[in-house]
């Protein structure tokens, strides 16, 4: 029977385990990536269980903890027994679900259970190519002040290295003034996790750009690949100096990864109108959908029976 004691921390030294078993099972959404749960851990407290050949995984927020699907084999009886951990939390919305072939799985297993779709966390993914390029009049206003941007403040293009972490550090803590990150526990936050990013680019196998402004860096990203299709932008900033530096750091990363990927992704807005409208604006392909179950709606007694009788194996 699967129990909380069964969990362990999301450490560093679990980078090839996960990267091993992602390989047989990919995914889609930013958050079950490990880099994303090792850099944001001191926020959101992951911590996963290998059970079966499957990973399972849990966080925890402000002493609320969430679990989701079993990442492996399908096995209904785990699932079932992942639910029940569900229904022990005190967080409203216990299991969260961030990958279609899971919300799939448990409709069919479960036809009674509703699922909530949660927006703010539904994630932004472009063809490379759209990014890269910025083709049409769909991104006309983008090409203009991208142009604009090129001629008054003489950017140049760096890979992020041990020549210039010292500086990109000092671009963060700049960045992190100006968004007064100090006010905001969720910005302090992404302070820490990008830091966390940084210090460990190297270990966790992350890429990363920063553009030079007027002779200062001012935009930076660190991205890697999610599965053999889509790459993923984790972290994305620009300061203000020079208008249009965000629009530069997304086309020049783009330009990057459209030479091994169809798509980016470029992960949510958080419910944030201004980040929602900036995304919208760029036109994503598609959208990664979260959906979450509410405790009181997970009855595993009354559903048991049915779980058990859909028990082909299969993995996602």
């Amino acid at each position: 029977m699967l129990s909380d004691s069964d969990f362990m921390p999301v450490s560093l030294s679990d980078r090839d385990f996960f990267h091993r078993h992602y390989q047989n099972y990919p995914q889609v959404h930013s958050d079950n990536t490990f880099t994303n749960m090792v850099c944001w851990n001191d926020y959101a407290h992951y911590r996963y269980a290998y059970v079966e050949g499957c990973i399972v995984l849990s966080s925890t927020i402000a002493g609320m903890t969430r679990y989701r699907p079993p990442i492996g084999p399908r096995n209904p009886k785990l699932l079932e027994e992942v639910l029940r951990l569900a229904i022990k939390s005190e967080e409203e919305h216990s299991l969260v679900i961030l990958h279609p072939d899971s919300k799939e799985w448990i409709a069919n297993l479960f036809p009674g259970l509703q699922f909530h779709a949660e927006r703010r966390y539904f994630e932004y993914v472009y063809l490379a190519t759209d990014l890269a390029e910025l083709p049409g009049k769909k991104y006309l206003t983008i090409r203009h002040q991208l142009n604009k941007f090129q001629k008054t403040c003489m950017p140049l293009v760096e890979i992020i290295s041990e020549s210039n972490i010292r500086e990109v550090r000092d671009f963060v803590d700049l960045w992190c003034d100006w968004k007064d990150c100090d006010s905001d526990p969720v910005l302090a936050s992404e302070k820490d996790a990008l830091s966390f990013a940084l210090s460990h680019h190297e270990e966790l196998q992350l890429s990363g750009l920063a553009i030079r402004a007027k002779g200062k860096i001012g935009a930076i990203s660190l991205f890697e690949g999610l599965n053999k299709d889509t790459a993923l932008v984790h972290f994305e900033k620009g300061l203000s100096d020079c208008k249009g530096i965000y629009r530069a750091i997304n086309a020049e990363t783009a330009r990057i990864l459209a030479r091994d990927y169809i798509y980016i992704n470029r992960e949510s807005d958080m419910g944030v109108e201004g980040i929602r409208e900036a995304k919208m604006r760029y036109r994503p392909h598609h959208m990664v959908e979260v959906h979450l179950l509410k405790r009181d709606d997970l009855e595993i007694g009354s559903l048991k029976a049915e779980s058990r009788a859909n028990s082909t194996p299969q993995s996602f």
